[in-house]
């Protein structure tokens, strides 16, 4: 039952993670590894439709991994005397399914291990986590692919040997064990149970469940934020309309408040002049408003109501009205994301905005004031604050 749990679950959780490195962009360089070699995925642009789309896929990634944690634990405890069988391998076959279950094993621990240790933004095993985490993945792939052709008949047949609705209605006192088999799964002289099979499931259950409710409050917001004890920066934010996720503090992101100020002015380049426009003469723009997430690679996502100025009317100011891509500066000077490059589908997008406010007031200096990009399904790192520059390039 755990086995089949998993081959459902695990494959959401690996289309998801490979559907974000695709979300970031990578033909412009700027996803992690920026050389993946021949394990790079065929590059597409990413759609801005619908626009919850990266909210979804990186909710899924993130929630739903934290989700099979109980369920890999307890799937690894019930086949704990195969881990450490004697001999290895008797056979060529076996030899095959001892280095999967290798790579199985170590592959899924280590992609668990640095993914959590990522959402909480605690970087402690001094090395690139983008880039371990996306190798460690397709050689988890590889080792789970050759797992499953290999025991996916005995899973079948293991599913079929019993009913489960029995097991569930076998109590703690009637629980006997299994038959012995050749795979020294079963102990020779077994004890009396401690736990039947239907508490195994319901424990393993439970914890799934504790897990998603101190989890889901993250991605759901609402009432239900509260309950998202998992959170690494906390639940409050902001005051008022303000008040939801900051990733990037302008404190953390050394933001000089004089090169926002009133002194600010953002520059669009691309056309045959540049044309500089401050807050002002933004606010003096046609004004578009729009209700987008944004979400974040670490899990967590937010909806709010953002206007400004459409990306595709300052195309339009910067003489480039058909832009093949836009390259988005940001007044940060450190940080590997002070800058982002947008597809032509992003730029171009009615509800693609230079946002000056948010929820009906004026951005917090924390939300990227004096104005910052929004655009529908991108992830969240790549909605810059602080914009400084735009520059807009045609065919």
């Amino acid at each position: 039952m755990f086995g089949a749990v998993l081959l459902v679950g695990l494959p959401i959780v690996i289309v998801t993670g490979l559907l974000s490195y695709i979300a970031y962009g990578p033909q412009f360089g700027q996803a992690i590894p920026t050389n993946a070699g021949w394990l790079h995925l065929p590059y597409f642009d990413w759609p801005t439709r619908p626009s919850w789309l990266y909210r979804l896929t990186q909710s899924l990634h993130v929630g739903l991994g934290l989700v099979l944690i109980p369920v890999v634990l307890a799937k690894l405890w019930s086949v704990v005397p195969r881990l450490f069988a004697w001999p290895p391998a008797r056979s060529a076959a076996e030899v095959v399914e001892r280095l999967s279950l290798l790579l199985l094993v170590g592959g899924i621990l280590f992609e668990i291990v640095t993914g959590v240790l990522n959402i909480q933004y605690d970087y402690v095993f001094g090395f690139s986590f983008y880039t371990a985490h996306y190798f460690g993945a397709w050689v988890f792939l590889a080792a789970f692919l050759t797992h499953v052709a290999v025991k996916l008949p005995r899973l079948v047949r293991a599913l079929r040997s019993r009913s489960f609705r029995a097991e569930l209605r076998t109590s703690r006192a009637q629980t006997r064990p299994e038959p012995q088999d050749e795979n020294g799964l079963v102990a020779a002289e077994a004890a009396e149970a401690t736990l039947s099979r239907r508490g195994a499931l319901l424990l393993v259950g439970g914890g799934a469940l504790l897990v998603a409710v101190v989890t889901a409050g993250q991605t759901i917001g609402g009432i239900t934020r509260g309950s998202a004890l998992l959170l690494p920066r906390g639940r409050s934010y902001g005051p008022g309309p303000n008040d939801f996720q900051v990733n990037r503090t302008a404190a953390a992101a050394a933001i000089d408040v004089r090169e926002v100020g009133p002194g600010w002015r953002v520059t669009l380049t691309g056309g045959p002049r540049p044309v500089a426009l401050d807050r002002a003469t933004l606010l003096s723009l046609p004004q578009h408003a729009a209700t987008l997430p944004i979400a974040c690679v670490e899990g967590w996502s937010t909806i709010q109501t953002w206007s400004g100025v459409r990306l595709r009317d300052l195309a339009a100011l910067a003489d480039v009205p058909q832009p093949r891509w836009a390259h988005v500066r940001s007044v940060e000077r450190i940080g590997a994301f002070n800058q982002a490059i947008l597809q032509a589908n992003q730029v171009l997008d009615p509800d693609s905005l230079l946002a000056l406010r948010v929820n009906g007031v004026d951005l917090s200096l924390d939300h990227g004031h004096p104005a910052r990009i929004i655009v529908p399904a991108l992830p969240g790192v790549h909605n810059t604050k602080w914009v400084q520059a735009i520059e807009f390039r045609g065919g």
